[in-house]
């Protein structure tokens, strides 16, 4: 009875993206109604009854830890939109590399991807850096890459759609809220070493130093460091934190060191009775390694948190503890990662073709309503989507509470003025 509830409103999400009535179409009408030889002018592994596509994430390495729930929402829309007829009445098939948490492996895997096995278009990346490695190949080979995880901004390709949130949407909103609802006027800032945590922090220096301190003239960043990806001893960066004492501790950490990191933080008494701490790297995925018991009362700023209440989010929670296992949990990045796969649908349906060039131009508007974070679209120009922030506090058993929600959707912004 429940599964065939979930099944129902899976066919009412397809009516909503683009208003395409393609649900249901078995493989030989689609074919009658869209030729190969007219959906599939470039030369993409596209045939009468499957379109292949690509799966690039880290199933191996310190980034796994973050990028395996991305793997599994994939697969998880996969199954589902198979389950309703496919796309364009093709069933989709799955080619998975492994990116290995190195980015040159990455590139590689990229090039493997669309080269050698002529996808239709590939779901993939969590780091910037990743991202970063592959951009150049998607740009040269004319392929669509879609991309879920939040990041800086600074970038709009014409070959990536960008399902998680940019800087506008989720580091300047954050520090907005910690200034005004934790009184927060010094802050640490501390990262991984690379693109995403160096440009995000660069950003927010930006922010406390140039409008934060309008506000307050005692706003500043009072420290601010970085450790290599995988690093585990932060007890040194700990007692610095200890000595300047900051309002907020603004942690951009990645992958396996948060595990380390929260740990030590906690075993110095850092915690949350004592000091802010706001995260834009850490979801329920990574609290499933670290422990909600290490991390209790620190904030996190997403645009998803599992235990959000709404109907489609339930469903989507049962649909994936389903597929997947009841232990299983879902974060932001998990969440965008699902969404991929659908939007690339809606995109081909509306543009009546597979070519890349054609569903460029599809993307601009498309909505989701019943995504699981709450409907989404799809803006006119940069392929990233409007959505809105949320705050969230880490609970003891790994869970998030959201404590607030931004008044609107936000536009996405991947070039602030005064930010660059």
């Amino acid at each position: 009875m429940k599964k065939t509830k979930v099944r129902d409103n899976l066919k009412r999400k397809l009516f909503y993206l683009c208003g395409i009535c393609a649900v249901g179409v078995g493989s030989m009408y689609a074919n009658e109604e869209y030729p190969t030889d007219e959906v599939n002018t470039t030369g993409l592994a596209v045939t009468d009854d499957t379109v292949t596509v690509g799966q690039l994430h880290s199933i191996s390495g310190t980034m796994a830890i973050s990028e395996t729930g991305s793997v599994e929402a994939e697969r998880l829309a996969i199954k589902q939109i198979n389950e309703l007829g496919g796309v364009l009445g093709r069933q989709i098939v799955v080619v998975q590399e492994d990116g290995a948490s190195d980015w040159p492996t990455f590139a590689e895997k990229a090039k493997k991807l669309i080269v050698d096995d002529k996808v239709a278009c590939v779901f993939g990346c969590w780091t910037s850096a990743s991202r970063k490695a592959v951009l150049p190949i998607f740009e040269s080979e004319n392929n669509m890459l879609y991309y879920p995880t939040f990041y800086e901004g600074l970038e709009a390709s014409k070959n990536v759609v960008y399902t998680g949130q940019e800087a506008t949407q989720q580091i300047i909103w954050g520090l907005d809220w910690a200034y005004d609802n934790l009184g927060a006027r010094t802050f640490y800032l501390v990262g991984s070493d690379y693109i995403w945590p160096r440009t995000s922090n660069k950003i927010a220096r930006n922010h406390i130093e140039r409008y934060l301190k309008k506000k307050d003239p005692s706003c500043k960043v009072v420290g601010e460091d970085y450790y290599p990806l995988g690093h585990t001893n932060f007890r040194s960066l700990i007692n610095k934190i200890r000595l300047k004492k900051p309002d907020l501790i603004y942690s951009i950490v990645v992958g396996g060191s948060n595990v380390a990191w929260y740990k030590q933080l906690k075993a110095a008494g850092i915690t949350s009775d004592k000091y802010n701490l706001l995260t834009i790297s850490t979801t329920e995925d990574e609290l499933l390694g670290i422990g909600g018991e290490n991390a209790e009362g620190f904030y996190t700023c997403m645009k998803y948190f599992q235990s959000l209440g709404n109907e489609n989010n339930i469903e989507f929670v049962e649909s994936f503890k389903d597929e997947w296992g009841e232990d299983s949990v879902i974060g932001d990045v998990t969440q965008a990662a699902y969404l991929g796969p659908w939007l690339w649908k809606a995109a081909v349906e509306k543009a009546g073709s597979f070519d890349i060039d054609k569903i460029h131009e599809a993307h601009g508007g498309i909505e989701f309503p019943d995504a699981p974070e709450g409907y989404v679209r799809i803006h006119d120009e940069n392929q990233h989507l409007w959505s809105r922030a949320k705050m969230g506090k880490i609970l003891k058993n790994g869970q998030i509470e959201v404590v607030a929600v931004s008044e609107e959707l936000i536009e996405p912004n991947p070039f602030p003025e005064g930010y660059q």
